[in-house]
């Protein structure tokens, strides 16, 4: 009868195990982007937020409203 550890299935094992947790990891830090982004996005007054937008339809080419 051969064991695990001659068969070579620990080391898939762990193989997997370290690509789970890497896959893991990876999800985690794009959450992490996402996140500090919206922050960074919510963090503007609804002033700002009209300004911005009055100044972008102002410099847009087309008709006039």
């Amino acid at each position: 009868m051969r064991t695990l550890r001659g068969s070579g299935l620990l080391k898939a094992s762990n193989l997997w195990k370290a690509l789970g947790v890497a896959g893991f990891l990876g999800v985690a830090a794009t959450g992490a982007v996402v996140v500090r982004a919206e922050r960074r996005r919510r963090a503007y007054t609804p002033e700002e937020i009209r300004e911005r937008l009055h100044e972008r339809l102002d410099g847009s080419p087309g008709e006039p409203a």
